[in-house]
């Protein structure tokens, strides 16, 4: 669902282009053109995969054997839903198939935060 409203803003920003802005986030002021928007939806999603300064995935939240353990701590997992407060994965695993969306909604993203 991510990726489709992500796609969805990419091109919807080529179509009204960088007259369209709206405030994002909500309540910021900040106002922004539609592919900005997305690219930061990119960002804030690519950060729930990657590690954080502590080398935890906030993915796999409180989860010390995905965290620590080195049979499990770099398989990456997908998760149907995510807790909206801490991004930690809940609910059913979804098929390891994110090479399809991953590049496509992150590459830019994960690649800053690698940098």
């Amino acid at each position: 669902m991510n990726f489709l409203l992500i796609e969805s803003l990419q091109r919807f920003h080529y179509y009204f282009g960088d007259d369209l802005k709206v405030e994002f986030p909500t309540g910021s002021g900040d106002m922004m053109n539609l592919s900005e928007v997305a690219c930061e939806l990119s960002k804030r999603l690519s950060r729930i995969f990657l590690r954080d300064a502590q080398g935890r995935r906030p993915v796999y939240g409180g989860s010390e054997k995905f965290q620590t353990d080195p049979n499990f701590k770099d398989n990456i997992l997908f998760f149907e839903y995510f807790h909206g407060d801490n991004g930690a994965g809940s609910a059913r695993i979804i098929r390891p198939d994110g090479r399809r969306w991953w590049p496509n909604c992150c590459n830019k993203a994960a690649t800053d935060a690698i940098l």
